[in-house]
């Protein structure tokens, strides 16, 4: 009677704190992207809080108000200029395409006739007769992807109180979180409803993930648009910071790369007899902007966060289509967990079945 009276109570605890953590969920549902990026920059930055508390031992909420400014002058400030320009050269390129000044379809024809006779005969047999078309439906394209990115620029400014109130959020959480970020990360892999060596696990799993892919493929992608921006800028393409920007984005894609970005601008450049400045954009593409990765990401990562290629790709993409910019760090986070989660499984069931198969041998 009593083990049943406690199941029972145990349920009924189990569901009121399934019933009042999605009542809290939703409570702050406005707010979940300030809130989540406020977890990422304090496991990101707690290295740099504890520099600053060695410096002033026992001084905590100075080290986290100090660290906060660092982050606001060294990253925020920077982040919401380079962001403002490429929304006001978005813009300019929406309207230039809108009033007819940028011609895709006539770039992509340019290219096509400077092609040798035998491709273009190629290129014509395999479908490619309709020209035309793909060209309209390419250039529509462009313009409704312009369109939409300014449409969303001019959205912002019209919530801009709403924007505000979510970044003063997540800084004050964030500064709360890289005080007490000692005592609520053990506080929090206590409470799970797992084994201590599973639930230590799992949490190791997701400081590396988060910082593999904000320290690593982040920061990497960054260097590798601000050069492809600066290598734009110095052949002459109109809207360099915009082309740069599209290069940080397509960076973060595993088997994809900023080459999506150069490889094209340079054909389309040796089409249209611009040499020189094609060759500029194939040594920077190949020599500078390809070499970064390989000498920063294994400064920047200490440790393999384990997910395949493949996977980092395809969960990158689903995150980014299901909760925009967030989601190029949550898509590999659940990747990563889903990986480690079924491989405790699998040892679990392992270690379980070898003393039965142990047990059934003959003793001798």
């Amino acid at each position: 009677m009593a083990l049943n009276r406690q199941r029972v109570e145990n349920g009924g605890l189990i569901l009121f704190l399934v019933l009042i953590t999605v009542a809290l969920t939703l409570v702050v549902s406005s707010f979940i992207g300030a809130l989540l990026w406020a977890v990422l920059g304090a496991l990101l930055f707690q290295p740099l809080f504890q520099r600053l508390l060695r410096h002033w031992p026992g001084r905590r909420n100075l080290a986290a108000a100090v660290t906060i400014l660092i982050i606001t002058v060294a990253v925020v400030l920077p982040a919401m200029i380079v962001a403002s320009m490429v929304v006001e050269q978005a813009a300019g390129v929406y309207q230039q395409i809108r009033a007819g000044q940028i011609n895709f379809a006539a770039y992509f024809q340019q290219v096509h006739d400077a092609l040798p006779n035998r491709l273009q005969q190629l290129l014509d047999s395999s479908g490619f007769d309709s020209f035309e078309r793909a060209q309209a439906q390419i250039t529509q394209a462009v313009s409704s992807s312009a369109s939409t990115l300014a449409q969303r620029a001019f959205s912002i400014g019209a919530n801009a109180a709403a924007f505000l109130l979510a970044f003063g959020v997540g800084l004050y959480v964030l500064y709360f979180l890289l005080r007490d970020g000692e005592r609520i990360g053990p506080a929090v892999v206590r409470a799970l409803p797992l084994d201590a060596g599973v639930a230590q696990r799992l949490a190791d799993k997701f400081v590396s993930v988060v910082r593999a892919t904000i320290k690593g493929s982040g920061v990497v992608a960054i260097v590798q648009g601000a050069l492809g921006a600066i290598t734009f800028w110095i052949v002459g393409l109109p809207a360099a910071l915009l082309w740069g920007m599209l290069m940080a984005i397509a960076a973060l894609l595993p088997a994809i790369g900023p080459a999506i970005i150069w490889a094209p601008v340079a054909v389309y450049l040796l089409a249209t007899g611009a040499i020189w400045q094609a060759v500029v954009v194939i040594l920077s593409g190949v020599l500078v902007i390809g070499l970064a990765d390989n000498i920063l990401r294994p400064i920047l990562v200490g440790r393999d966060t384990g997910i395949p290629d493949w996977l980092v790709l395809v969960t990158t993409l689903g995150g980014i289509d299901l909760i925009g910019l967030s989601g190029i760090v949550v898509g590999p986070l659940a990747g990563a967990l889903f990986i480690t989660g079924w491989q405790i499984l699998t040892e679990q069931r392992h270690d379980h079945s070898s003393p039965a198969r142990g047990g059934g041998s003959p003793q001798g």
